[in-house]
């Protein structure tokens, strides 16, 4: 009997609030090129290409970064968007076998609710679930941790 997570979807989810209002707030995110600002460096992520003068559904976003070292292609998809609450990226091509991310924001007052919610999986099956024990995991929640800490200061 192995001692690592099942195959098949896992599902992350973070929150945060900030004190920014929320018109602030979704610009920001609502712009591609401030994803950049908010990975992490070790990540070594750029926007391939020129960033898109608006994001909104069917926006296509191509990136390169490196993951563990190894140089990858990351393509992405605005699947869903509606200004001022919600949007959904999904990965087209990448990494994982799944990928969409849903980025939900909420206001309170003079202050923001963010809430990310990223259903993904692995592939390779055992394999994948084997990385998504060992590192994968661990891997997804320091990059959101490192976008919680550098938000504060960007926006």
């Amino acid at each position: 009997m192995s001692s690592f997570a099942p195959t098949g979807e896992q599902v992350f989810r973070g929150e945060q609030r900030i004190d920014r209002p929320l018109p602030i707030v979704f610009e920001f995110f609502s712009r591609a090129g401030n994803l950049e600002r908010i990975t992490p460096p070790w990540l070594s992520f750029s926007i391939l290409g020129t960033e898109p003068a608006k994001v909104e559904t069917g926006t296509v976003i191509p990136y390169r970064l490196r993951l563990h070292g190894v140089p990858l292609i990351w393509v992405s998809q605005i699947e869903s968007f509606e200004p001022r609450r919600m949007f959904v990226d999904r990965q087209l091509i990448g990494p994982y076998k799944l990928w969409v991310h849903t980025h939900s924001f909420e206001a309170d007052g003079d202050q923001t609710i963010i809430r990310d919610e990223v259903r993904y999986e692995l592939p390779f099956g055992r394999l994948g679930a084997l990385a998504q024990a060992l590192f994968v995991r661990r891997d997804v929640e320091r990059i959101f941790a490192y976008r919680r800490t550098s938000i504060v200061g960007l926006i």
